[in-house]
């Protein structure tokens, strides 16, 4: 799932590739998506991003012509409009040609040239979501990388709310308090200051200021600096930092950030310097369990005295072959059908000789039956099976014709 850098990442991808370009027309849908329509429609303009915590803000502001005698159409927008998104599982946004629009593009935007391109928001699973004139949702706590201050105050004034008696794993994907913390985020900054992932919040929290007393320098606001660390400075880090949990919440995610790429992307070719950056998070040696809400919680060591009791940890997952599960546009939905069609009876014609060849093998078996049958009759007398008499008196030998006929004149003649 995306988490506060790859919401990042999406608003610079967006603001890099959209420089300079004109937007014009309206804003299009897709048939499938549970989505509200976009009430936007402009001859002329520009698109840019921006990043809070876990959700990303498209601004789309119209440009003024240079005729200020002119007036704006009927139907055309005059005013900015602001468009939340949040990514849910697979959400991500993209730049291509028209001809080469990703398959579950959900909410597209048509550049003004020749040929069009289009920035789309794209989203296989649809668990993602967007909102016209939206806000960013008030619930959702101060962004972990640049509202670094009021993220601090905010967890320090608010120990003592009953979000913080639970598992410091737990609270850590409570955006109402880390906005932008997610499940890998999570792992990897436990696992940096050695804390069990199920103990207490409170008292992992307890005792530190809302002023961060490592920083010598004030905390970075809406820039990026390089965060990477080598091995020798992983070593003091974890000497100087420790404890000081909310100071790992800022940092960490901006190694992810300074990473460039996409980030958190396991489905993308580029998924190795990521991958060479996680410590914890799917690395081999760790160990793997269920918190309280069936989320994989991974670290090392002691799992903390709120462990779930009887936890497990759960069966790997083997990544399916992909298929076409979704298909937007009638003629799509119709080929599909027909090939469906066409492997039924592929498969029922295939399936016929079968069955004449059991039916046959069927008659075989019958005629097979009835040889043996005929030569059970035809068989000499001492080659019969016993029949039930027979068993009876299976100790006698068997008696001829004429000796029944001899044995009846002779009892005749004895009376």
């Amino acid at each position: 799932m995306p988490e506060g850098p790859e919401l990042h990442l999406a608003s610079l991808y967006v603001n890099n590739m959209c420089a300079g370009v004109v937007f014009t027309g309206a804003v299009r849908k897709s048939e499938v998506s549970k989505n509200p329509d976009v009430p936007f429609t402009c001859e002329a303009y520009r698109i840019t991003a921006a990043s809070r915590g876990k959700e990303v803000k498209l601004t789309l502001t119209p440009m003024k012509s240079d005729d200020s005698k002119k007036r704006v159409k009927a139907g055309q927008a005059d005013q900015p409009m602001e468009i939340v998104f949040r990514f849910g599982m697979s959400g991500y946004f993209c730049f291509t040609t028209e001809d080469e629009l990703p398959k579950h593009a959900h909410l597209r935007f048509y550049s003004k040239e020749e040929p069009c391109r289009v920035l789309s928001y794209v989203d296989a699973r649809r668990f993602g979501s967007w909102h016209p004139d939206g806000k960013w949702q008030p619930d959702r706590g101060p962004c972990v990388m640049f509202e670094y201050e009021s993220f601090r105050e905010n967890i320090v004034s608010h120990l003592s709310d009953r979000a913080f008696d639970r598992p410091i794993c737990e609270v850590l994907l409570n955006q109402k308090y880390f906005n932008g913390i997610g499940n890998y985020l999570r792992a990897e900054i436990l696992f940096r200051l050695n804390i069990p992932p199920f103990a207490s919040a409170r008292t992992v929290l307890d005792g530190l200021q809302s002023e961060d007393v490592f920083e010598d320098k004030k905390p970075l606001n809406n820039e990026i600096t390089d965060t990477k660390t080598s091995d020798g400075d992983k070593q003091k880090q974890g000497k100087g930092e420790t404890g000081d949990l909310l100071r790992l919440c800022h940092t960490v995610p901006l190694e992810v950030v300074n990473q460039g790429g996409k980030g958190y992307d396991p489905q993308k070719a580029d998924y190795s310097d990521f991958q060479a950056w996680l410590q914890c998070y799917y690395v081999d040696g760790m160990t793997s369990i269920r918190d309280h809400n069936g989320r994989t919680m991974w670290f090392k060591g002691d799992p903390g005295p709120m462990a779930p009791k009887d936890s497990k940890a759960p069966k790997a997952k083997k990544r399916a072959k992909k298929e076409d599960d979704h298909d937007y546009t009638e003629e799509k939905k119709v080929a599909s059908s027909a090939s469906k069609k066409n492997a039924v009876k592929q498969e029922t014609v295939t399936k016929a000789p079968k069955k004449e060849t059991d039916a046959g093998s069927k008659e075989a078996v019958s005629k097979g039956r009835k040889t043996d049958k005929s030569r059970e009759v035809n068989a000499p007398q001492h080659e019969k099976k016993p029949t039930a008499r027979g068993k009876k008196n299976s100790s006698a030998e068997p008696t001829t014709g004429p000796q029944r006929r001899s044995e009846r004149t002779t009892r005749q003649n004895s009376k």
